[in-house]
């Protein structure tokens, strides 16, 4: 079955946004008890699952949803700033022109999005922006919009750079591109199998068009 939908992760896939949220953490450490990451800890953070992750920071998972709300808070203040991945506009372009429609699903927020878009030169290239109002709760934004736009789980491909972008097509039964130029390193995404993994935006549209040829 053709693909119709091409849904993107934000932070680490479509925006560079590592290194800003990494800083806000550190400085509401304190606030949320957890302690700040060196350096070094941010190495080792990207050869770690999200889930192993969050368990290592120590942060209570009470805590977890207002620590999150306060990072989308504090990046808005940011988020002009930013860059777009090297070499993601293009691609996204030439996507656009294709016929596919693009969207974004993400666990930061809708505002944030919006203005890294206007920022960036990329109004009215993704039909739709769904934020998820927790860290693992994407597959069920993205099951809501299967069922909205009645779409099959064949017509739709996930793209993202975390292993929890993994877990949640996998639990969606869509398939998924891992990107290694975010977040998580090569070694740890290859370790969650998804159904393709590649270095530079450049290799999005061959894997895209090698998956459908694959499925007739």
């Amino acid at each position: 079955m053709t693909v119709k939908v091409i849904i993107f992760d934000f932070d680490g896939t479509l925006a560079d946004t590592f290194d800003a949220i990494a800083r806000i953490c550190n400085r509401l450490a304190e606030e949320f008890g957890f302690k700040p990451a060196s350096p070094e800890d941010i190495v080792q953070l990207r050869n770690l699952t999200s889930r192993e992750i969050i368990k290592r920071s120590g942060v209570s998972i009470f805590k977890l949803p207002f620590l999150l709300n306060k990072v989308k808070k504090e990046l808005n203040n940011e988020i002009k700033t930013l860059n777009l991945v090297l070499g993601i506009k293009e691609c996204l372009i030439e996507l656009n022109a294709s016929a596919y429609q693009l969207g974004i699903i993400t666990s930061n927020s809708p505002d944030n999005v919006n203005l890294f878009l206007q920022k960036n030169g990329l109004e009215g290239i993704f039909k739709f922006i769904r934020s998820g109002t927790t860290i693992f709760g994407k597959n069920k934004v993205i099951n809501n919009f299967l069922k909205q736009e009645k779409l099959t789980s064949a017509q739709v491909i996930y793209v993202g750079d975390e292993t929890r972008d993994i877990d949640a097509a996998r639990k969606s039964n869509i398939k998924v591109i891992a990107v290694t130029w975010g977040f998580n390193s090569k070694e740890v995404l290859a370790k969650q199998n998804p159904d393709f993994l590649i270095d530079h935006p450049s290799e999005l549209i061959e894997a895209i068009v090698g998956w459908q040829k694959l499925a007739f």
